[in-house]
């Protein structure tokens, strides 16, 4: 059991940017992207080919961003150029996507990586240089500890990975450019006569979304040893239940409240689906069908919440009110 949930915060950390990226554009740029599922795939299979021809996982890592984020451009620019529907840009270029792919992976629906040098194991590598595994498992075992998990590193690593990109994102929604965003989402026709440039602000904000959706992918490819094809269906609905389970348990009054919400919310998300698929009824094909069912309840949960408030309300205001009548009198 407790390996299972490390397994899901450890999986959780990673999902988390890829839920970061669709809160850019689900949230912050109010575009219904549907390009993620296919983003996914390209970022995996970008740092999959090069790691397996020899590039640094590093380097490959970075690669995969990149071309998440030019297929992002790509759906940004369909939208404000070629004035196609934002969902129906979304679903083009994810179609696109699958073909663009397999081309990437050679034809081939799957590429190993159990034998490759991966971001992780030089994470591993360079902490068991200093020393530091041992040190904190000597210092767990005088405490009468079990020692940590021997992929403990991986979660450290991912840890630093997240905290760097919610910073990044924290940081550049207060730019100049940030806030555009955000106002272009909140109301384009009032940003647009201002004089900005929505349509350069979608395409950007679209890119950067896709780009840490990519990264996402890359880093789950590296850290499951693989990459599939068809893994990337249906990340749109695990992204969308990390914002809102996040959104509806710890709330959004600030943007770092807020990143920090979908963080926890995409962890949340992986523990619950591990607790589901722990069930004798369940098996790992009913992941997607959990996924949906979760954010049904976390769309309607804090609607029928917020009612059973009002309605408890406005019976204390009535028997206020009458128990003020009835002393009157």
């Amino acid at each position: 059991m407790f390996f299972s949930m490390f397994g899901a915060v450890e999986s959780g950390i990673i999902f988390a940017i890829m839920a970061l990226g669709v809160y850019l554009s689900f949230r912050i740029l109010d575009f219904p992207d549907l390009t993620v599922d296919g983003s996914f795939v390209t970022g995996a299979a970008v740092a999959a080919v090069c790691i397996v021809n020899g590039v640094s996982p590093v380097i490959g890592t970075l690669l995969a961003a990149i071309a998440g984020f030019f297929a992002g451009n790509i759906t940004g620019i369909l939208n404000t150029k070629g004035k196609i529907n934002p969902l129906l840009s979304g679903i083009l270029m994810m179609t696109a996507l699958y073909s663009i792919n397999l081309r990437i992976m050679g034809g081939q629906p799957n590429i190993p990586l159990l034998n490759e040098s991966t971001v992780f194991n030089m994470f591993d590598s360079f902490w068991g240089q200093l020393g530091i595994d041992e040190a904190l498992n000597g210092l767990l075992g005088s405490w009468g500890v079990a020692p940590l998990p021997s992929t403990w590193i991986v979660l450290f690593a991912t840890i630093v990975i997240i905290i760097f990109v919610k910073l990044l994102i924290d940081y550049f929604l207060t730019t100049e450019i940030g806030l555009a965003l955000r106002a272009t989402g909140d109301n384009e026709k009032m940003i647009r006569s201002l004089s900005a440039n929505t349509d350069s602000l979608k395409i950007i904000g679209l890119g950067i979304s896709n780009g840490l959706v990519a990264l996402s992918g890359a880093l789950i490819a590296q850290n499951d040893g693989f990459v599939d094809l068809k893994s990337g269906i249906g990340m749109i609905v695990i992204g969308l239940a990390s914002v809102i389970i996040g959104e509806a348990l710890f709330g959004k009054k600030t943007i770092v409240r807020t990143t920090l919400a979908v963080i926890g919310g995409a962890i949340i998300y992986r523990i619950v689906v591990t607790l589901a698929l722990r069930a004798d009824f369940l098996d790992t094909g009913d992941m997607k069908l959990i996924s949906a069912i979760l954010v049904v309840v976390a769309l309607v949960a804090p609607k029928f919440i917020s009612t059973m408030k009002d309605q408890r309300r406005r019976q204390r205001k009535r028997t206020e009110l009458n128990n003020k009548v009835k002393g009157a009198s």
